[in-house]
């Protein structure tokens, strides 16, 4: 399983943080994830499912036009939801709520982002539906388009770049 990372968004390039909220991609994510398709190309990807927020969706399609399959939403690979933080900068935020921010970064799970989502609810939607996916794929290639929130949350440590991807064994991470 390929866990990747959208292309940029809009606000993305501005440095605010989205959550779910749906800024589309900016120009420079549409050519990324026109890259990242030709990047999966040979990869043996047979399932391709994605978030349903425009930033990941709008990725996943170049993918999917580029291996001639259907992209899948599912709403629970979603953004971790950012409360009253989402469309604020990272310098906004810890002028505003500093000792809340500084409190999500700390390690705890528990956290809330904005008094939205935590990192364990977070983990725990997505990780049902990957593991839905995997056992769905029997072993086959599955592509999914997601946030860097999200990865965070099932993979605690592990930061992805715009377009970057990280795989995954989906039987061992995910229960399948």
């Amino acid at each position: 399983m390929w866990l990747i990372r959208h292309a940029e968004s809009i606000w993305n390039a501005e440095g605010r943080w989205q959550g779910q909220a749906d800024p589309p991609l900016s120009d420079h994510g549409r050519r990324q994830a026109e890259r990242l398709a030709l990047r999966l190309a040979d990869e043996g990807i047979a399932l391709l499912v994605a978030s349903d927020l425009h930033r990941a969706a709008e990725t996943a399609a170049a993918v999917g036009r580029q291996l001639g399959i259907e992209v899948r939403p599912d709403l629970r690979l979603r953004e971790i939801e950012a409360g009253h933080w989402s469309g604020l900068t990272h310098a906004e935020i810890e002028a505003r709520d500093g000792a809340a921010l500084a409190h999500f970064f700390s390690g705890d799970v528990d956290a809330r982002a904005g008094g939205g989502e935590s990192r364990r609810e977070a983990a725990a939607r997505a990780s049902q539906a990957l593991g839905e996916l995997a056992r769905e794929a029997a072993g086959r290639g599955i592509a999914v388009v997601t946030h860097g929130g999200i990865v965070q949350s099932l993979l605690p440590g592990v930061r992805l770049a715009n377009t970057a991807w990280t795989r995954v064994d989906a039987s061992r991470e995910f229960g399948a």
